[in-house]
């Protein structure tokens, strides 16, 4: 139904942001599934997703993988990292158009004093934390979110330091109302993504299916037929096609083999 990509400096109070728009989808629609997905949910740490740039690049990964699997029509699907690249918000958005979805950023934007006091002070009551390197490291690395970018659009911003009470916040009720809010042809506010014929998936042909099945069976005979032959005479009734393959079990009567066909499993 939707992807929302929480975007924000360390510390800037995204967690907080998406845990209460969270609860507000999951009041408003009762029959959609509500997910946050983030680095916790992952068992990844902060310091160690974060120590270099390696790491990070495998952190930002493991977060599209899952996002990719997660994403569709029937669920709300929160992404609460830091997302501080735009070019990776690109490729968040490409995944929500692919599943034909709408889309939408949520900025936390705070000052970077207030975000650096937080951290300062998670620290000192022994909570998840940056490291002031890597705390520094990030803040100089964000990209800020411009909504005239196809992909930091619509854009949500809240100001969690200058918010009494997040939860409550007009921002919140605005993005449950745009993620809510059902589409029909005369509807202008709400815009869902469509995929292109680039990033749809292609529908098998008949003709290929045959193809496939052919293929697949040319390879078993051809397996059959090189244990066979190696097998130097001896009786042989098992053959393994290789790692994570069934084995195939046959009997020999007289020059015809009589098998099992696992392998139709492999290509259906």
């Amino acid at each position: 139904m939707a992807l929302v990509v929480m975007c924000g400096q360390p510390c800037s109070g995204k967690s907080e942001a998406a845990a209460c728009l969270a609860a507000a989808l999951r009041s408003s629609l009762t029959d959609i599934t509500v997910r946050v997905i983030d680095e916790s949910s992952l068992h990844l740490g902060r310091n160690d997703s974060y120590k270099d740039m390696v790491v990070e690049k495998n952190l930002r990964g493991v977060l599209r993988s899952q996002v990719d699997r997660s994403v569709s029509r029937d669920s709300i699907i929160i992404v609460d990292s830091l997302n501080n690249i735009k070019g990776y918000r690109y490729e968040l958005w490409c995944l929500a158009r692919a599943s034909g979805i709408r889309y939408c950023v949520f900025f936390c934007d705070t000052e970077v004093d207030h975000c650096r006091e937080w951290n300062i002070k998670r620290q000192e009551k022994g909570e998840p934390s940056y490291d002031s390197n890597i705390f520094e490291d990030l803040v100089s690395r964000f990209e800020r979110p411009d909504r005239r970018s196809r992909w930091d659009s619509p854009l949500f911003e809240l100001a969690p330091s200058r918010e009494e009470n997040v939860e409550s916040s007009p921002v919140i009720a605005e993005a449950v109302s745009y993620l809510t809010k059902k589409v029909d042809s005369k509807t202008r506010d709400v815009k869902v993504l469509q995929p292109r014929i680039a990033t749809q998936s292609v529908r098998t042909t008949e003709a290929n299916s045959l193809y496939e099945m052919d293929k697949a069976t040319q390879e078993v005979v051809s397996a059959i037929v090189e244990v066979q032959s190696s097998g130097l005479g001896l009786a042989m009734n098992k053959i393994s096609l290789g790692p994570n393959l069934p084995t195939i079990s046959f009997t020999v009567s007289g020059n015809i083999f009589y098998s099992k066909p696992y392998y139709f499993k492999r290509y259906k």
